[in-house]
């Protein structure tokens, strides 16, 4: 029997299942819970873009930007499930015209939706993350390439979803942040079609994911100096937790992970199928270096006097401020295989064994010859250390043990494959350890 407009479940509230909504001018919160005008702004946590280095390459604009701070809003936004309605296909139309109603729809058959609405909740704010450059996505994020190039424009081919997910932040401490695959749209709706992967859950509700699904890898033992790679598992539209599919985009779900859950930790990853988001929360930002400290340690390291082994020539890090172009002529360059530190020099050549491999003088070891770069995201970094590991074949600088994680956690690539790859630039990682320790030589005097 097709009910039209009856709920045949009242209230499915329940923990996992406290969704966000969307736009935060259609809502308003209640009394004694808005932000005061002189008040500094709470900042739940900051999402950060792998592979753009502190920067996109045509400079953070408005909401697309390789960084972003998500914080109370003046006025909370969230939605979270209210009634349940089981109708025939014709009347979804009609049933998701209200774009002040916020809803997900899940068509069963060609003759039978699912569609949950969704009602306003004063206690929470909802931040949307996707492709598309409507209003309602927060944060706007496309394809990052593999192998140190990001694609920046619109692309065709692109597999980000254009509303890939949203986060809902508790405005009251300890303000959780829980992530949400698929966001709402123009239309304040989420619309899973006939073909997406979707299920009755045990209490009678409904589930389901989007088509390349959003996957969440949190650390263990917190991003710190002790951290070590996570398991990578799939978030619900529900925000339950799956092991992962057979492929990204298959219609089988993964098993259910009960004794987990979707709160976003300080370095949990979130991919979004062509760009992988780092969530940090402020007390891990804290432990993190600055900008400032970055700026120390490269004029400590200049001011070393490091010298090339072979030209004698000083060599020295270039300034953040000149941007990543071509290298300087002081740019310390380096072997990926042995670590050893020159200046830029043209011998050594290997081309039987291609144009990028060079026989190290110090050492005979053959392998890639590239310029270092200093990683400038501090976000990325796990510990304060002095910059003494480059990733392969890259050449991008950061601490030991900021390289050895990285070069520890493989990235979703495609549809089966996982990488490592350097978080700077997202360039694969190639060699036995995906990253090298530096070998400095000091001034002869």
């Amino acid at each position: 029997m097709v009910l039209e407009g009856n709920p045949e479940v009242g209230s499915p509230r329940n923990s996992d299942l406290h969704h966000p909504g969307s736009q935060g001018s259609r809502v308003l919160s209640s009394p004694g819970e808005d932000a005061q005008p002189d008040q500094e702004p709470i900042k739940y946590g900051e999402l950060i873009v792998l592979g753009y280095n502190g920067c996109l390459a045509s400079g953070d604009k408005g909401r697309r930007r390789s960084r972003l701070a998500l914080s109370r809003r003046p006025h909370a936004n969230g939605v979270k499930p209210d009634v349940m309605h089981h109708i025939s296909t014709p009347l979804v139309s009609k049933a998701l015209s209200n774009r002040g109603q916020h809803s997900i729809s899940y068509t069963l058959s060609r003759s039978h939706s699912v569609i949950v609405e969704y009602t306003h909740d004063s206690d929470t704010d909802m931040f949307q993350i996707g492709r598309s450059t409507e209003n309602m996505i927060d944060f706007v994020v496309t394809d990052t390439s593999p192998g140190g190039g990001a694609a920046e424009g619109p692309s065709a081919q692109s597999t980000i979803s254009r509303y890939a997910c949203r986060i809902l932040c508790d405005r009251r401490p300890p303000y959780t942040a829980r992530i949400y695959a698929a966001g709402f749209d123009a239309s304040s709706n989420i619309f899973l079609g006939e073909r997406a992967a979707k299920w009755r859950t045990p209490d009678g509700l409904m589930d389901g994911l989007t088509t390349n699904g959003v996957l969440v890898m949190h650390p263990a033992g917190g991003f710190s100096e002790d951290s070590a790679p996570g398991v990578w598992r799939e978030i619900s539209v529900c925000g339950n937790v799956y092991t992962l599919r057979d492929s990204r985009s298959a219609q089988q779900r993964g098993k259910l992970v009960e004794n987990e859950s979707n709160v976003l930790q300080d370095g949990s990853l979130i991919d979004l199928c062509g760009a992988t988001l780092l969530w940090r929360t402020p007390a891990g930002l804290l432990r993190a270096p600055t900008l400032k400290q970055l700026e120390a340690q490269r004029q400590e390291a200049n001011a070393a006097r490091p010298q090339c082994p072979v030209g004698l020539s000083t060599l020295a890090f270039p300034s953040p401020a000149r941007g990543r172009t071509a290298p300087d002529k002081q740019q310390p360059w380096v072997y990926v295989r042995c670590g050893h530190v020159h200046g830029y020099h043209g011998w050594g050549c290997r081309r039987e064994r291609g144009p990028q491999e060079r026989e190290c003088p110090l050492c005979r070891l053959v392998g890639p010859y590239v310029p270092l770069w200093l990683g400038q995201e501090a976000g990325l970094c796990l510990d304060p250390g002095p910059p003494s590991h480059a990733f392969a074949p890259c050449g991008h600088v950061c601490s030991e043990k900021t390289a050895r994680y990285w070069a520890q956690t493989p990235l979703p690539h495609g549809t089966h494959a996982f990488h490592a790859a350097c978080p700077f630039c997202g360039a694969w990682l190639t060699g036995e350890h995906g990253c090298v320790r530096l070998i400095f030589q000091g001034p002869l005097d």
